[in-house]
């Protein structure tokens, strides 16, 4: 190429936010390289969504078999720990593999590192400096730094999806998704105890607090110990296991366990790039991206769970990559990122989930409406399959009629 540049693009992450602006990209005819010091993939295939749903498919035909039981089904279904981790791998083990043929297919470029900016328009990947006339980052996020003693003994959710067998003492350190839905997988996987502790006044806060309380009725009949107001402030090991230190409103209390997982929330996975050199803006919110997912450097798009943008949702990532793509192309702003009504669950038995508004927000916009809230245990739709928790809660505006949440 002229100007000693070796690529029109290189995409930095090589996860759902990177994997297609590539592709874009190069069927454009634009030579293109991506890069990633992790398999390709990214969290959601490989260490999130993915591999996550398929542990709860084995969990739920448990669940099933137990709700069933004494009502013409006769079962006594256990969970196999290494044979469900095997279940996973078929998908996880083959996904790298099958993106990075479909780069090859298409011309691109797949390198293996960390990539580091070095100038505006460079890159330095494990040593070896790569100019390119455009980037798109997409590098995701990390488990955050928690500030507390100890903090090197918890595992991350990445850990948890490779654990060799089910701990018998488990803690989870947060109460949002991971420990919800792990602390169900590992409940019914024969874990002894499960415990998660929860710094704020409820499990899931960004969830209707009536409908998170029936979830919570739910785990804890589960046999999950599960503790809000209890702010973990350390982690020490006791011989070959772990005593969790965490502060509540009666004092300090210590829970012991064989692993200790961080749940306590992720961050934009952005620190190791570098990104004054090249003249990108970012917060601890996230890179600055522009409606057309522009970076502060006009040579630069970034998108996902490194931006500061959107929901961290996988496909939040994927819209925003297109938009990034398209406008990388036009060499102009041509499209914009919209932020529809996007639906959000919490993968664990009983599922719970949302969409728009929440009651609290829409009091606080100021829109006039009803609450619609109903326990439905007793509803035919309950009874059929034995779900002893289930409910909804609908928002509607008096003057249109209109759903709201």
């Amino acid at each position: 190429m002229s100007d000693g540049f070796e690529f029109d693009l290189i995409v930095i992450g090589a996860g759902t936010g990177g994997n297609g602006v590539a592709r874009m990209a190069a069927a454009e005819g634009w030579k293109v390289a991506i890069v990633d010091r992790l398999p390709y993939g990214g969290t959601c295939a490989l260490r999130g969504c993915d591999p996550k749903k398929m542990l709860v498919g084995v969990t739920e035909g448990v669940e099933r078999a137990r709700a069933m039981d004494g009502k013409g089904l006769i079962a006594e279904p256990r969970i196999d720990w290494a044979e469900m981790m095997a279940f996973k791998r078929t998908f996880t083990d083959a996904m790298p593999g099958r993106i990075e043929a479909g780069h090859d297919r298409a011309g691109i470029a797949t390198l293996q590192g960390s990539a580091r900016f070095t100038a505006p328009d460079t890159v330095e990947i494990d040593g070896r400096a790569w100019r390119a006339r455009h980037f798109h980052i997409a590098t995701g996020a990390r488990p955050a730094t928690l500030g507390i003693p100890g903090e090197e003994h918890l595992i991350t959710s990445t850990d948890f999806l490779e654990l060799p067998e089910c701990p018998r003492r488990i803690v989870f350190v947060g109460g949002g998704y991971i420990a919800l839905e792990f602390a169900h997988i590992a409940a019914r996987a024969g874990a002894e105890t499960v415990t998660v502790l929860q710094r704020g006044p409820r499990i899931l806060p960004n969830f209707d607090p009536d409908l998170t309380a029936i979830l919570a009725e739910a785990t804890e009949a589960l046999g999950v110990d599960v503790h809000t107001g209890a702010a973990v402030s350390g982690i020490a090991r006791e011989g070959n296991a772990f005593a969790v230190q965490y502060e509540t409103p009666d004092g300090p209390k210590k829970v012991v366990c064989d692993v200790a997982v961080h749940a306590a929330g992720r961050v934009p996975n952005i620190e190791d790039l570098n990104l004054e050199a090249a003249g990108v803006d970012a917060t601890k919110r996230g890179i600055k991206v522009s409606p057309a997912m522009r970076t502060s450097n006009p040579a630069i798009f970034a998108a996902g769970d490194c931006a500061d943008s959107g929901p961290n949702l996988t496909p939040v990532s994927a819209n925003e990559a297109r938009i990034a793509a398209k406008n990388l192309l036009a060499n102009q702003d041509e499209r914009k990122i919209v932020y529809p009504p996007i639906p959000s669950t919490v993968f664990t038995l009983p599922p719970l989930g949302s969409v728009g508004l929440s009651e609290a927000a829409a009091k606080e916009a100021g829109h006039d409406f009803d609450v619609h809230f109903e326990r439905t245990e007793r509803w035919y739709s309950s009874i059929r399959v034995s779900a002893v928790a289930s409910g909804f809660k609908v928002l509607v505006e008096r003057e249109t009629g209109h759903i709201l949440g």
